[in-house]
């Protein structure tokens, strides 16, 4: 750029210049320079400031079209930013080149060191990356990477099918059965030692023999295939527990957190077993089925005062079956204990608590658990989609706050608290 190199330039005169004929690129540049002789005084004149350095060599770039001449003037300058401006706006005056009409226009000046500026934080940016990857971790970091080493270490395998697992199979009273070598590596990195992995969906028969000796909770990806091995499981082993990885998710690239959530939300063989289409009458009847109505606990919450209701001037509704005083007694203590809860209980014939779930899977568990529920005490409104539910299962009495069904839409007792009063 003449005397002054990009380096030193501070701004760069950016413009478009449109002329009506044919011209040469000396045309313009010497066009640029005479007409602007004399205009801007001796301090800013053009070919003083290319001479002690001040403005950098004038690039011109035209291209001749049907008769027509279209191109781009570039000046870098090393003034201050009116000066600079100046001698930008004096490029506009010039209005021929030669015998032809032209036309100048200043698109930007552009600020040079903006553009160093951002050139030096993107690159400081990849700089401190590579600085923190190559950095000597902390102790922290040390111990972890250690441990980690130490854990996929420990991966072993397990009896005649020599599948991949913990090292603590043999000893576990409990193991997790996984679907991979890489889920029981997972598992192994964040602490789990009881894992085994099946390799497959066919199910080898060392999985099959550990199910029948041991306490067996089944962890698979949360997606179709995890389907396809439980179905395979319960065929052939005795299942005991069943989790997934997220939806969407495998179990080896689910975190340390994820991991013992699962872990925690295990449901019951049976429940798993109605969720993925298997028989229900092929569900023998057990102690587990109460696992799965208390998978969600509801956090203990502090009775408030039962507060007074304003009389019914309806009479109390017909019940559908006569109840007895035991039973008034029993659902009229249970429903003022459930008050505050936002759940329900379950109830068999002998008014014996199956289990406590949110009103949210209400439906969904009377449902699942099919014909076994005698009575529902919950707090809140019947509604009638709970209604048809309840009818469809057999249950015999619904309790609650208050009902949007009458007693003569439904077969079943639905009580309310005025019921009791």
């Amino acid at each position: 750029m003449g005397k002054i190199s990009p380096v030193s330039s501070k701004y760069i005169i950016h413009s478009t210049i449109e002329i009506d004929g044919v011209v040469d690129r000396p045309d313009v540049i010497g066009a640029i320079f005479g007409q602007t002789e004399g205009l801007l005084g001796a301090d800013l004149e053009l070919r003083e400031l290319q001479r002690s350095g001040r403005i950098g060599r004038i690039e011109v770039n035209v291209d001749t079209k049907t008769g027509k001449t279209k191109g781009a003037i570039i000046v870098p300058s090393s003034l201050d930013k009116a000066e600079t401006s100046i001698v930008a706006a004096a490029l506009e005056i010039i209005q021929r080149i030669g015998p032809c009409n032209a036309k100048i226009a200043v698109q930007k000046i552009e600020d040079v060191r903006i553009s160093k500026r951002n050139f030096v934080v993107e690159r400081a940016k990849e700089l401190l990356k590579t600085m923190m990857e190559d950095v000597m971790p902390d102790s922290q970091e040390l111990a972890d990477e250690v441990a980690y080493s130490v854990r996929v270490m420990e991966i072993t395998e397990f009896g005649n099918d020599r599948l991949p697992a913990g090292p603590a199979i043999e000893e576990s009273d409990e193991i997790v059965v996984v679907e991979g070598r890489a889920d029981v590596l997972n598992l192994l990195k964040h602490g789990i030692k009881n894992a085994i992995a099946v390799n497959g969906t066919s199910i080898p028969q060392t999985i099959i023999d550990l199910t029948k000796q041991k306490v067996v909770t089944v962890f698979v990806d949360g997606d179709r295939g995890g389907n396809l091995i439980l179905k395979e499981l319960f065929n052939v082993g005795d299942v005991d527990y069943v989790t997934r990885a997220p939806a969407g998710k495998e179990v080896e690239e689910i975190t340390k957190k994820e991991i013992h959530k699962a872990l925690r939300s295990r449901i019951s063989a049976e429940q798993a077993k109605l969720e993925i289409g298997k028989d229900i009458d092929k569900i023998e009847d057990s102690p587990r089925r109460q696992l799965f109505v208390q998978k969600r606990p509801m956090m203990p919450q502090p009775r408030p005062a039962m507060a007074p209701r304003p009389p019914m001037t309806a009479p109390p509704p017909v019940l559908g079956k006569r109840l007895s005083p035991q039973e008034s007694k029993s659902f009229k203590e249970m429903l003022e204990s459930m008050i505050g809860t936002r759940g329900a209980q379950l109830l068999d014939e002998k008014l014996s608590v199956l289990g406590k779930v949110p009103l949210t899977e209400l439906n969904t568990t009377i449902s699942s658990l099919g014909s076994g529920v005698y009575a529902v005490v919950l707090d809140g409104t019947i509604e009638r989609d709970l209604v048809s539910t309840c009818e469809r299962s057999n249950v015999q009495y619904l309790v609650g706050m208050d009902s949007k069904v009458g007693p003569h839409e439904t077969r079943i007792s639905v009580l309310t608290v005025s019921s009791f009063s």
